[in-house]
């Protein structure tokens, strides 16, 4: 049974029909912004389409803006709730290439090395794809320095990120520099619980929310419709067509992109439903770092972090020298603002930077993101609908490229034959009990990070 979601009990994918008609979260980014000025208006008279797209976050914004600037395809732009209202707005800000929880040796070993090549590629044009974007359409987004720096947790850890850093340089021709433990504290972070880095070049930070509102900018140029505030609530196929019922409208479409990721109810379409297990995940922003907290804390850089734990901390220095922290959430939704969870994050945050102990958190938000049962994005498409899903947390980047070759399949065109794009996602087995299966992985990931 699903239930209508009210702004007193947090929306769960897993158990209400919609986010329809919520608030956009008080988050850091949206202090940044005014949202409410670049409003569209819903879907109000019946329209057809070529192409439908569902969900104007990154993903479906591009796929739009692709359909239009490089095939001449126009679509149009459903979207239940706000532009920014979901994973693109509340994200972290990494515009990182990731490959979900398999390292490219695993992948190597499971498909070979050519097509580890094309994975990485693909993730590599992934993040060169968004900067083109950014400097394309002058996306005032605030793009921090580059580099990407994965922290070992522990001595087992670091052996892992020198011989990926050797696999990626030898194998794939990729820039990955290991970084000993002494360098790293003395050149990029006084991190207490670091054993030494891996670097990639090509990762950065940015503003998200301002970047997804950049991207409804840009489609909006083209001539693309965008409609918010247009839930779908009935989705029918009569004779090749789809037909998707809002509560005011109706769109006939040839074809359909399901692209709302994690905020995808879980009884919305066969293409989509039980494929993907939504993840909640915590942020929290400290006030503003002064010179001496700065140097004592000895954060030297702006390039994004994040560590090698099973239940992955992540972090970077903000343009106006806040810290910015993530960390998992609570499990189920009801328990989103439980303040547990940021507590849990300021305690990992005061293990790594002790001095900033006393530093105070001015803000907290949630958002969920789309966990795969293999840990690998998939794009796909069957009888005329698309979906683009399982980002595992690095869905800045590979939206994008993402978006790109749902573009490219929908015109008819070729797109690389890799696992990314040429299987479905698999469904999890027992899927009303994924939360379950969640909540042992949990305790086994805490376990194994603390003891081993």
């Amino acid at each position: 049974m699903t239930h209508k979601c009210s702004d007193e009990l947090h929306f769960d994918p897993l158990v209400h029909s919609s986010a329809a008609g919520l608030d956009c979260p008080q988050s850091y980014w949206s202090s940044t912004v005014e949202v409410a000025k670049s409003a569209t208006s819903p879907l109000c008279n019946d329209i057809n389409t070529d192409v439908a797209i569902i969900g104007a976050g990154y993903t479906g914004l591009l796929t739009a803006y692709y359909l239009a600037s490089e095939f001449n395809i126009r679509a149009t732009v459903v979207e239940a709730n706000r532009v920014g209202f979901g994973a693109s707005g509340r994200n972290a800000g990494f515009v990182l290439k990731g490959s979900g929880r398999l390292s490219y040796s695993q992948m190597a070993s499971q498909w070979g090395l050519e097509v580890t090549q094309g994975i990485y590629n693909e993730f590599t044009q992934a993040v060169e794809r968004v900067d083109n974007l950014i400097a394309k359409h002058q996306i005032a987004c605030e793009p921090q320095e580059k580099g990407y720096l994965k922290v070992a947790h522990n001595p087992k850890a670091l052996e892992q990120l020198k011989n990926a850093s050797k696999f990626i340089s030898t194998h794939l021709g990729g820039q990955a520099e290991y970084i000993s433990q002494d360098r790293f504290k003395s050149e990029f972070m006084l991190h207490h619980q670091s054993f030494g880095a891996l670097r990639l070049n090509d990762g950065f930070g940015l503003n998200p929310l301002k970047l997804v509102l950049g991207y409804k900018s840009a489609v909006e140029s083209l001539g693309v419709e965008i409609h918010e505030g247009s839930c779908i609530n009935k989705w029918t196929t009569e004779h090749g067509l789809h037909k998707l019922i809002t509560s005011r409208a109706q769109i006939t479409a040839k074809k359909v992109v399901t692209a709302g990721n994690a905020y995808t109810p879980q009884h919305f379409h066969q293409a989509v439903d039980n494929r993907f297990l939504p993840i909640l995940s915590n942020i929290i922003v400290t006030r503003p770092l002064t010179s001496d907290q700065l140097e004592q804390a000895g954060l030297n850089t702006h390039q994004v972090t994040m560590d090698t734990r099973i239940l992955k901390y992540y972090y970077r220095l903000l343009p106006d020298n806040r810290l910015l922290f993530g960390g998992r959430g609570a499990i189920y939704g009801k328990d989103a603002s439980n303040p547990i969870y940021a507590q849990r994050l300021k305690y990992a945050l005061n293990q790594c930077f002790p001095c900033l102990s006393n530093i105070p958190i001015d803000y907290n938000w949630t958002g969920w993101i789309a966990a795969a049962l293999d840990d690998m994005p998939h794009v796909y498409e069957n009888d005329g609908v698309s979906y683009s899903l399982g980002y595992c947390g690095s869905g800045v980047s590979f939206s994008a490229q993402a978006a790109y070759r749902t573009a490219q399949r929908i015109a008819g065109k070729q797109i690389p034959k890799l696992p990314l794009y040429n299987k479905p996602l698999p469904k999890f087995p027992l899927a009303k009990l994924r939360r379950i299966g969640q909540w042992g992985y949990y305790h086994y990931g805490w376990l194994k990070d603390r003891y081993t």
